[in-house]
């Protein structure tokens, strides 16, 4: 969905759209939205960057998921990706997006932040539903946020899944979603996750985001809060994510640290 919003964005800003998509992972609608177009495998760099050269490109923006169980199939590294990662220490996610970022700066293809065109979409602090979150899971929000904060020091993941206290799922190579439904399988049906973004998160790429989907997944696996961190969580479609939140009877928060959560709170209950 993003790269999707981002590729309309760019085209009503009179920008020329020159656009590299993962074969298996990218929207095929991207193709028609963009004025030049390449289906690639991961791992082919150097076609990567002789499209971006053949389009004029110079300035470049990174997005979009790639599910991480495909770094170990249907992959084409290309002996400018194989020098490359031979260098690296692990496959940690940022370590390969740094990599990749580098090597296409290095041949004067400059990245940018890929909010750059759309800031709109990092979620606002404050408690967005008129749902709130109920008391018994304040504790829970603390202990999600701690976690989550830890495994991103370890470049491990973004979310994590807590649920009486305890922590039921942590993001790994599967996803968020995949998260989500195993911490809601072990849950009582009265869990929260939390998303952070990484400590000194690099905004050019791997920005956390949700969406109305999320929602409805948290639904399905009997997740009751959401809380994002705000300025750094892209939110997809907000107000339809707050609508199907209200719908499902879930909370949404966004806060920039735990502290924060009382005030917004009593700001929410007040107005």
């Amino acid at each position: 969905m993003f790269p999707v919003i981002f590729a309309k964005k760019a085209a009503e800003q009179g920008y020329f759209v020159a656009t590299a998509a993962f074969r298996g992972e990218g929207d095929e609608s991207l193709a028609t939205l963009s004025h030049a177009f390449r289906w690639v495998y991961l791992g082919q760099v150097r076609k990567i960057i002789r499209f971006f050269k053949d389009s004029g490109v110079d300035t470049a923006v990174m997005m979009g998921g790639i599910r991480k169980t495909r770094m170990f199939v249907d992959v084409r590294p290309d002996t400018l990706a194989i020098k490359a990662m031979a260098r690296m220490r692990h496959s940690h996610d940022d370590g390969v997006l740094r990599l990749f970022a580098d090597i296409l700066q290095e041949n004067g293809i400059r990245i940018l932040h890929s909010t750059a065109l759309l800031p709109e979409l990092l979620s606002p602090p404050g408690l967005w539903t008129r749902i709130r979150p109920p008391k018994g899971l304040l504790a829970d929000i603390e202990v999600g946020w701690e976690v989550a904060r830890r495994i991103g020091e370890l470049d491990v993941g973004q979310c994590v899944v807590v649920g009486g206290g305890s922590v039921l799922a942590v993001e790994a190579i599967d996803g968020t979603d995949a998260t989500i439904r195993r911490g809601g399988g072990l849950g009582r049906g009265d869990a929260v996750l939390v998303k952070l973004a990484k400590p000194g998160q690099d905004m050019r790429f791997d920005i956390p985001a949700v969406g109305p989907d999320t929602i409805r997944v948290m639904a399905e696996s009997g997740l009751r809060v959401m809380v994002l961190e705000a300025g750094k969580t892209l939110a997809l479609d907000r107000e339809a994510l707050v609508r199907e939140a209200e719908r499902l009877g879930i909370c949404v928060i966004a806060m920039e640290e735990p502290s924060d959560l009382t005030r917004l709170l009593e700001e929410r209950g007040t107005s």
